[in-house]
């Protein structure tokens, strides 16, 4: 039992050694900026639709915000088990854990219902899913692991 302890403890401080050396930081979001036809940002339609445009009447729809706060509790452990199954690769693990994040503010734009659309806007559009109308901007939910 001894053995494997001194085993884990000595692959844990070479982890901390890489990590220190090496620090990574996971991205999740709408990076790249991509734009709709007419030149519009993506990001800044994200950013519109989860906070809100008050002086356009058009109420917040906090789907990055919700999910976070269901979700991230469980991003450590799962960056854990992640971890070992990854043999300690760290890049390996961001990158899976990005992946899992990116999907999970995917379903959140795809399942927000409320507050519900203005019925001139189900008009327009033709159907009443607040957050979708192009799939653009889900289309657009990425991840990176980048230095630093």
């Amino acid at each position: 039992m001894a053995a494997l302890v001194r085993k884990n403890a000595e692959a844990l401080d070479e982890l901390r050694r890489k990590i220190a050396e090496h620090p990574r930081t996971l991205k999740v979001g709408f990076l790249k900026g991509g734009t709709y036809p007419d030149g519009t940002s993506v990001p800044q339609v994200a950013a519109w639709n989860e906070f809100g445009i008050a002086k356009h009447g058009q109420p917040p729809r906090p789907f990055f915000r919700n999910m976070i706060a269901a979700q991230s509790p469980k991003w450590g452990k799962m960056a854990s088990v992640i971890l070992k199954s990854n043999d300690l690769d760290v890049d390996a693990t961001l990158d899976t854990l990005g992946q899992e994040i990116a999907g999970r503010v995917r379903e959140s734009i795809n399942t927000l219902m409320e507050p519900p659309l203005a019925q001139s806007t189900i008009d327009r559009k033709g159907f009443s899913k607040p957050l979708i109308d192009t799939s653009l901007m889900v289309k657009s939910v990425e991840h990176e692991v980048v230095e630093g």
